[in-house]
């Protein structure tokens, strides 16, 4: 159904014409006829004409629905400026009375409410067409559903005839049949089973056809049923077009109610121009008064003057206004400007104070480092006074009995033999002592004893020696390296390097350093001379039970070295790898305990023991913890941590294997995680229980000491800042020296660089790389292959150097598997 009509304004809302109360139709207020001033001579039968084209118009295009109000409203001020004004202005008193300004605005609208109430009948005879096309097209859609219901009921009709013919059919056909039965049964038995063979096969055949119709006949029921009920929607909506007829009477009704109105309209414009003749008896009195008209027209043109200059003044009121309030604006915005420029004054104030602030800490820090720096600096040149003295006494003393020709390897093998005297208990702690003093200082006494006693047996050579020994000062201090690697022979990063590297330098230095290792299956043994085991075992405390170590001992690059291997059934330095195990943090506190447990049998006195990254940062809490109470106090524990990346944290109850208290450990002062609270850190154990910590470099301990770079030991680090210092790592000149370098193709020096060029040339054969230009630059890179590392930058340097036209050479390896 079609959304119905809009609701037509019937008369009574049309708009008043005049006052129904007080005066007659034709008549305005004040007593003044509206007669006169309806026609005019020359043109009142063209403004009538006007009214009736009007009415027309709005007819023809009612049926093409093309008229608008707005035509129509031009229509009716048309005929207001045709018709009534010229004659309002002519005649402008009757029965010689003045007419006012207000009561021709109320003739005037009068008039202007009579021609609305004309264009509201147009527009409701143009809706009412509208509803009546709608319901004639909504009229014809039903018609044709009719049609075709018909043509259904029809179809259905002619179906049920057939049926009922069938039907007839098969009645007639079962009075057959039962006229058949009776004749079958006069006949004899005989015939009557044969006949019963014969019509059997007809029988079934006419049950079949009789349950075929039945069938049908279902079927037709059922679609009979189904025209019912649209018989019945059909009626439904018969009723709704009979409504509509309804609706369509009631809008005919008010259609000609309309047309009746506006004929009444048309008939009073009539009487009105039948009247027109007694407008000609006001001509006289019309000369009169429109002298009057032209002199109130002069005081109109004055006061038009006086109001155009009252408006030029207002104007120019309004044009000062609006400067006013564009400048008020503009006075707004400055104070905006400026209260905003006041915040970002006290802002810059604030951060002015803040970089102050910043300065003073900078500067107090400054201070504070350069105050430590030149303590560090005056000990150092302390010592170092000290050390030159001690040199030159001892010098003094034994000028005539210290030799220094012989290798570094020849005194180390001296030691190493004295300390396994000791160990197998063949000579006293005491007398070890003191031979190892004279080896220390390179005694010729002891060099010339060794040498007699080559063709002597051990008992003659430990006779020998015992007779040479003495009680003379040490010349310098007795250092002890506590490491998981050195260089060569175990070496994974540059940790190796620096225990070799300065062991040899404090060799030189007349010093006597010793390292103790792992023994760990995946060695480089032929980097070790004269390795070979102690007859001795050295028993360490681990889980509650006591395991027995086998010590072996050689030279690496000149230096004494003791090599520790644990007889503990889960082999742990067995494993092919030096780190990345899943029980390292059992694995190196082992090896902690069990180097100072032979530090503590083989009678040791060192000045210092130096422990290297987390690995072994569990010397520190032992030796205070567990060893200086048995005897061993001799030393001061100096740690240094490479790579505070890593700090080897785990559970606390861990820590009890080794023999430290867990508990009492597990503490914020001591070696509690200081991000996770039920673990132990190896590392801030080392920095608490340590005389003195050190890093790599002085600008890598100003890092680790903020948040970002410290991993969560930044705290405990500045907390300890008054022990903590960073000290450059420098290289070995004797094993990086390309004028003694035999890997090199061409040794070359400062001096002599041509062998430079010789070497890059060869590389790039052994590499396939190309050297049609010589020029190329080739840039070498050997690191391990670590996020600390920066491996991000190492990337963005081989890309680069590639664009600019360079070559790249990069020897690494990586324990993260994506990065590998």
């Amino acid at each position: 159904m079609s959304k119905p009509p809009e609701r037509i304004p019937t008369s009574a809302e049309l708009l008043p014409i005049r006052d129904e109360e007080s005066e007659p139709e034709n008549s305005f207020p004040n007593g003044v006829d509206v007669e006169p001033f309806v026609n005019h001579e020359t043109s009142g039968k063209d403004d009538v004409n006007t009214v009736i084209d009007v009415e027309n118009i709005a007819e023809q295009n009612s049926g093409t629905l093309s008229a608008s109000a707005g035509d129509v409203e031009r229509t009716s001020e048309q005929i207001i400026n045709g018709l009534v004004l010229p004659s309002v202005t002519k005649a402008l008193a009757i029965n010689g009375e003045q007419l006012s300004s207000m009561q021709l605005e109320d003739l005037v609208g009068m008039i202007k409410n009579a021609e609305r109430n004309i264009l509201v009948l147009n527009q409701a005879r143009v809706h009412a067409l509208e509803d009546i096309h709608k319901v004639l097209d909504e009229k014809e859609t039903l018609q044709g559903e009719i049609n075709i219901l018909e043509m259904r009921l029809a179809e259905a009709d002619a179906r049920i005839k057939v049926a009922s013919q069938g039907k007839i059919h098969v009645e007639f056909l079962e009075s057959q049949l039962e006229m058949l039965r009776n004749e079958l049964t006069d006949r004899g038995e005989l015939e009557l089973h044969e006949n019963q063979k014969k019509f059997s096969n007809e029988e079934l055949l006419s049950t079949h056809d009789d349950h075929s119709l039945n069938k049908e006949v279902d079927s037709l029921r059922t679609e009979n049923l189904a025209l019912k009920n649209d018989i019945q929607a059909l009626k439904s909506m018969i009723s709704n077009v009979k409504n509509t007829d309804e609706r369509m009477a009631t809008l005919e009704n008010e259609c000609s109610f309309l047309g009746s109105s506006v004929k009444e309209l048309e008939s009073k414009l009539l009487v009105s121009q039948q009247d027109s003749p007694k407008i000609s008896t006001l001509k006289v009195e019309y000369q009169e008064l429109w002298e009057k008209v032209e002199n109130l027209q002069q005081l109109f043109d004055t006061a038009t003057k006086q109001a155009d200059q009252a408006t030029l003044v207002l104007q120019q009121n309004q044009d000062l206004r609006k400067k006013v309030d564009k400048l008020e604006k503009s006075l707004e915005e400055v104070n905006v400007l400026k209260v905003s420029s006041d915040k970002m004054q006290q802002s810059n104030e604030l951060i002015q104070k803040k970089i102050k602030l910043l300065e003073e800490r900078l500067q107090k820090s400054d201070q504070e480092i350069y105050s430590f720096v030149q303590l560090y600096q005056e000990s150092l040149e302390a010592f170092q006074d000290t050390l030159n003295s001690l040199k030159e006494e001892s010098k003094k003393r034994t000028s005539d009995a210290l030799v220094d020709d012989m290798p570094r390897e020849f005194w180390s093998r001296l030691l190493l033999t004295i300390d396994g005297w000791v160990l197998e208990k063949k000579i006293s702690n005491s007398d070890a002592k003191l031979l190892r003093e004279l080896v220390w200082k390179k005694d010729r006494c002891i060099r010339d004893a060794h040498i007699a006693c080559k063709e002597k047996n051990e008992r003659e050579v430990i006779s020998t020696f015992l007779r040479l020994a003495s009680s003379q000062a040490s010349p310098g201090l007795y250092i002890v390296h506590i490491a998981a690697e050195m260089a060569p022979v175990a070496k994974v990063g540059g940790l190796g390097d620096v225990v070799t590297g300065l062991g040899k330098t404090l060799q030189k230095k007349g010093h006597l350093v010793e390292i103790i290792l792992p023994k760990y299956d995946c060695m480089q043994y032929d980097g070790i001379y004269d390795l070979r085991a102690l007859d001795v075992t050295v028993e360490s405390y681990f889980d509650g039970k006591l395991f027995q170590n086998k010590i072996w001992v050689g030279t690496v690059e000149g230096l004494p070295v003791y090599f520790i291997e644990p007889h503990h059934p889960n082999k742990f330095f067995w494993r092919g790898q030096y780190y990345g195990e899943h029980d390292d943090f059992k694995r190196f506190s082992f090896f902690s305990r069990a180097a100072l447990e032979f530090l503590l049998q083989a009678g040791k006195k060192p000045d210092i023991i130096h422990c290297h990254d987390w690995q072994t940062a569990f010397v520190a809490p032992l030796y205070w913890d567990l060893y200086a109470p048995k005897g061993l106090n001799s030393a001061r524990i100096c740690f240094t941590c490479h790579n505070f990346e890593y700090q080897g944290t785990a559970s606390a109850s861990e820590l009890a294997s080794c023999g430290l208290d867990a508990q009492e450990l597990n503490r914020p002062d001591r070696m509690q995680d200081n991000t996770a609270h039920d673990s132990v850190n190896p590392v801030k154990g080392a920095i608490v229980f340590s005389n003195i910590v050190t890093t790599v470099s002085p600008t890598y301990a100003q890092e680790v000491r903020t948040a970002e770079g410290g991993k969560g030991l930044h705290s405990t680090l500045n907390s300890h800042s008054r022990k903590f210092m960073g000290i450059l790592n420098g290289i070995d000149t004797d094993a990086w020296n390309p004028a003694t370098d035999n890997f090199l193709k061409v040794q070359y020096s400062a001096n002599d660089m041509q062998g430079k060029a010789e070497n890059k040339a060869a590389m790039r054969r052994n590499l396939g790389l190309s050297s049609a230009d010589d020029q190329r630059p080739l840039v070498g890179c050997i690191t391990r292959l670590v996020p600390q590392k920066g491996v991000h930058l190492i990337k963005h340097a081989i890309y680069r150097t590639l664009e600019m036209g360079g070559q790249f050479v990069l020897l690494g390896s990586s324990p993260v598997l994506h990065i590998q």
